[in-house]
């Protein structure tokens, strides 16, 4: 276990024989972005927290450019963590491109999943035909080239974006400094596997309980997204979020927690 436990930083807090839940962080994040709320679910959840590789304080070392070139390889280490914790039953709550790996993951493994939570989720972020993901083919690659040119430079000014709420800058500074911690070549890398991805066709068969947080005024998962997310998943629970921006575990944990509770209480 020790090596699956330190590739991925994994924290296990609350009681052994609670419910588990798996909390995946964003693009650029850790899992300290879950702070404000993974502390409300560890009073009766078995909650788990991890670094993506490449993230946080993961083991660099095992970062591999072959396995990471696709959201799969995430989602097999989401499996792997669990299958070694001897998790069952799980309620995985992924925030951005987390809540696609979390469906991936679902694919490899449903037997280890009860229950889905998407917060912000975009299943391609490139418009296409009819599609609406947010951003055209040029926004993309030009928000790629800025990223390769000038990391610093593209953190600082994207984290506004992504955060929202102007009014709250501390916000934005704390995402700033986490992506700016993430090392430049596996941002880049990340980047590209993210905002390149098309994960509609996986969202077809997903057979769990689900709840998609779509958030108000969120520049990265607009709420047609939101909507398409949910429309594409039969059952699923749609939720709009007084919150703003698009990380609202940070600019509203209280909701947050609470919309997930909600959901999650029979």
């Amino acid at each position: 276990m020790g090596s699956v436990v330190a590739r991925n930083r994994v924290s296990l807090i609350g009681p052994a024989a609670g419910r588990p839940m798996v909390f995946a962080h964003g693009f650029g994040c850790d899992q300290t972005l879950w702070r404000l709320v993974a502390p409300d679910f560890a009073v009766d959840h078995r909650v788990v927290l991890f670094d993506h590789v490449g993230s946080g304080g993961s083991d660099l070392s095992a970062y591999d450019p072959e396995k990471y070139n696709s959201l799969q390889g995430y989602a097999a280490d989401v499996v792997e963590i669990c299958r070694e914790l001897e998790l069952s039953d799980v309620v995985f709550v992924g925030h951005s491109v987390s809540a696609m790996i979390g469906v991936l993951a679902y694919h490899r493994a449903p037997e280890l999943f009860g229950a889905l939570v998407m917060v912000g989720p975009s299943p391609r972020y490139v418009d296409e035909g009819d599609y609406v993901g947010g951003f055209s083919r040029s926004d993309i690659v030009g928000l790629l080239d800025a990223l390769d040119s000038n990391h610093l430079g593209w953190s600082a000014q994207m984290a506004p974006v992504i955060m929202g709420n102007p009014e709250r800058p501390e916000l934005a500074e704390e995402l700033t400094n986490s992506f700016c911690r993430t090392a430049p070549h596996i941002a880049r890398q990340f980047a590209r596997v993210t905002f390149l991805s098309d994960n509609r066709t996986d969202l077809c068969g997903l057979d769990l309980p689900t709840l998609v947080l779509q958030c108000s005024a969120d520049a990265i998962a607009p709420d047609v997204v939101g909507e398409y997310v949910h429309r594409a998943i039969p059952g699923s629970v749609l939720v709009r979020m007084r919150a703003s921006g698009h990380v609202p575990q940070l600019s509203a944990p209280e909701e947050t927690t609470a919309a997930i509770r909600a959901f999650l209480t029979p």
